[in-house]
């Protein structure tokens, strides 16, 4: 959905809003952390190393993947068995009170909470 992880303009307000959403839950800091330093895990890896549910992993990385910043991917074990494995989708949001200003007019108040 949101395109601030593969595009080179900057983020549209919604869409700032959006990550920033996101990212405000320490859960899903936590998701995106442990992605980036291991790289691709699938959920029950992910929720053991994150000392969380699966049901509540799941929830988070549901948003995360919505807001564009982890990607998804369903494979087979070699057993048969489905496991979807995440890892982070590549992003950089640089933050300035510029940046914030320039974003304000892209505003539709359609973002996370509105």
């Amino acid at each position: 959905m949101l395109g601030v992880a593969m595009k080179t303009s900057p983020p549209t307000g919604d869409e700032l809003v959006l990550v920033l959403a996101t990212l405000a839950n320490p859960h899903r800091m936590r998701v995106v952390g442990v992605l980036a330093a291991g790289g691709r895990a699938y959920v029950s890896q992910l929720a053991r190393e994150l000392g969380i549910s699966r049901a509540l992993l799941q929830v988070h990385l549901k948003k995360l993947e919505a807001a564009g910043l982890v990607s998804a991917q369903l494979e087979i074990s070699p057993e048969g068995k489905a496991m979807k494995f995440y890892e982070v989708t590549p992003f950089a949001v640089h933050l300035t009170p510029a940046s914030i200003a320039a974003a304000i007019p892209t505003l539709t108040g359609k973002g996370a909470d509105g």
